[in-house]
Order: structure tokens, then C-alpha cells, then sequence
């Protein structure tokens, strides 16, 4: 049985197939990403932008403007983020997350990395985990990485789709073997 591609979150981020924004009933589709989940050369996260006074936020806010220095009367824009930024601190998570985090108990644990990456552009910094096979000693603070789809987890029915974050010279090294 197919399982259906889903967002962990709705509109945070377009679909990995590099279409539109992910909403939550799509199938996805093949491609080269960071795990095989979608093309990564047309995948962004998704901010939302005020009108009155530029401030970008994320996750996005569609009610009202968060900057207390906002002068109102804009409107909130989605708007696609950077898709490069630097590494501003990194950390590795070497136990398993108690509930709610979706993991199975009988599986081996792996250690995952964290990365918080700095958009200068949109001046802020998002947390996301790094892509398989990206580990703290192949990070420093300064480094650049782009956005990538991945998988956060699969269930019989759905495969939950969500970001990572892998080095630039990572897809520089996996072009220069051949590989995507």
C-alpha cells in the first residue's frame, strides 16, 4: 500500500515534490532530496511577511503582526524563506524524546542533530534537524546549509514529511562522487 505524503505542519513549508505549499492531502512526489523524500532545489520553508513594517516571521503568523513597533495597518504575505543560511549553534539529541515525540519504543535509538541556522535576509534564526547522515563533527558555527525535504516519521497509512538542514559542500561532495 502507497502511503500518503503529509506535512508535520501544514503551510510551513511547500510540498517536497517542489510544487506548492504543503498542505496536508497531497501524494508528493520522487526526487533527489536529502532522503529520497522530494526535490530539493525547488523546496522552502514558507514565513509570512507584514506589509506595514517588512518583519517576516516563522512559524508564520496569519493573525497579526508580532513586531511591537509595527505602525498596523499591513497585511501578513506568505513568503518563501531563504533557502541558504549559516550555522549559528548546533547540537546533537543522544536520548530518546518522551511523548508527544512519534518514535517506536522497540527501535534502536540513533542520536540526531539539531541546527540552528540564521537567515540574514529574513534576520532570524530556525531550528531543524539535520539531514541522515549529517553529524555535529561535520558542522561549525558559520557554515552554510541550505533547506532540504525529508521524513520525520512513517506510519501504515502516511509519511510525514517536515525539513533538514545539510551543508552545502555535503551536495558539493555528493555531486563530485556522482550521487545527488
Amino acid at each position: 500500500m502507497a502511503r500518503t505524503r503529509r506535512p508535520v505542519v501544514a503551510g510551513w513549508f511547500t510540498d517536497d515534490s517542489g510544487g506548492g505549499t504543503a498542505g496536508g492531502n497531497g501524494t508528493g512526489g520522487a526526487g533527489a532530496g536529502s532522503d529520497g523524500a522530494g526535490d530539493a532545489s525547488e523546496f522552502r520553508l514558507l514565513g509570512t511577511r507584514c506589509t506595514a513594517c517588512a518583519s517576516v516571521f516563522f512559524p508564520r503568523e496569519d493573525a497579526w503582526c508580532r513586531n511591537p513597533g509595527c505602525p498596523g495597518g499591513g497585511e501578513l504575505v506568505e513568503t518563501p524563506l531563504s533557502r541558504r543560511g549559516r550555522v549559528w549553534s548546533f547540537t546533537d539529541g543522544r536520548y530518546r524524546p518522551p511523548a508527544p515525540y512519534v518514535s517506536d519504543p522497540d527501535a534502536p535509538w540513533a542520536p540526531y542533530t539539531l541546527i540552528a541556522v540564521e537567515l540574514a535576509a529574513e534576520a532570524m534564526v530556525v531550528l531543524g534537524q539535520g539531514a541522515p547522515g549529517v553529524r555535529t563533527g561535520d558542522l561549525a558555527v558559520g557554515m552554510e546549509v541550505e533547506v532540504v525535504p525529508g521524513v520525520l516519521n512513517e506510519d501504515d497509512a502516511h509519511t510525514w514529511t517536515t525539513w533538514h538542514w545539510r551543508p552545502v559542500h555535503a551536495r558539493v561532495a555528493d555531486k563530485a562522487e556522482g550521487r545527488s
